[in-house]
């Protein structure tokens, strides 16, 4: 059993054919999707396949690419759609340095603004990070709370800044590039990272993992990157698959299929 923790389904390149890319990762032993929307009008999308089938959870957030055009004064939208039991997260959201499409003061207080709302939601939150490891880390832990917890997506940082979101109670979750040749620190970091922490995504429809690199990605090539953590930890794949599925279930509380309807990360599953 293997689970998405994160992937845009509701992406135009999956507009012809996410029926058969569904059934694709369904077959290949994909038991669960988390589909974070960038801004309110994806967040909507992304609540609407979570209602539609039982395997997708909705995240809702507002990316600090959307900035160019939302603000914070869009985060009370966000907050009403994470009232809906079908919403297991708060995000995407976090900082990107390499676009800069929002001043990044602004980028910072719109960030802070929805760690907040997950902290009073009591939501995992889902952190992007592009070129932006100092302060991304540098709010996490000065927001850092019982009641807050999340997952690094698609970490691309060093061990250091790895260690410190494990220490505020953070998951690390490894895409595509984990299975680049070059990406030599990444994977001494995917080699480290506690069994209890360790999440798998594929970011479809970017990012697809070697030997696919440059195609569309879809969620049934999370089995690619599970194939090169195990790889790298020296573990079988199966053990990855149980390791990063119930991982995913407990972050999100997601028990029996349905969203755990108890407050606080620390659900039974």
């Amino acid at each position: 059993m293997l689970f998405d923790s994160h992937c845009h389904l509701f992406d135009d390149r999956f507009r012809d054919d996410l029926d058969a890319v569904l059934e694709r990762a369904r077959q290949a032993g994909v038991i669960g999707f988390v589909v974070p929307g960038v801004d309110l009008a994806t967040g909507e999308q992304a609540l609407a396949l979570a209602r539609q089938h039982g395997d997708i959870y909705a995240a809702v957030g507002l990316h600090p690419e959307s900035l160019a055009e939302a603000s914070l004064a869009d985060v009370p939208a966000i907050a009403a759609l994470t009232q809906d039991e079908r919403v297991v997260a708060v995000g995407e959201i976090g900082l990107d340095y390499y676009w800069d499409t929002a001043p990044r003061e602004v980028q910072q207080e719109v960030l802070r603004a929805q760690l907040r709302l997950a902290k009073e939601r009591r939501l995992p939150v889902i952190i992007h990070n592009r070129d932006a490891t100092l302060d991304v880390v540098r709010l996490l832990e000065e927001e850092a709370a019982p009641e807050l917890t999340g997952v690094m997506h698609c970490f691309s940082a060093d061990w250091p800044a790895a260690e410190r979101c494990l220490a505020i109670g953070f998951y690390i979750s490894f895409g595509g590039p984990v299975t680049f040749k070059s990406n030599k620190v990444l994977q001494e970091v995917a080699a480290r990272v506690p069994d209890d922490r360790l999440l798998v995504e594929t970011d479809s429809p970017y990012l697809s993992p070697h030997p696919l690199r440059g195609k569309r990605n879809e969620p049934e090539r999370v089995r690619l990157v599970a194939e090169k953590l195990a790889e790298l930890r020296g573990q079988t794949v199966d053990e990855v698959a149980r390791l990063t599925t119930d991982n995913a279930r407990r972050l999100f509380r997601i028990e029996g299929g349905a969203k755990a309807r108890e407050d606080g990360p620390d659900v039974r599953i």
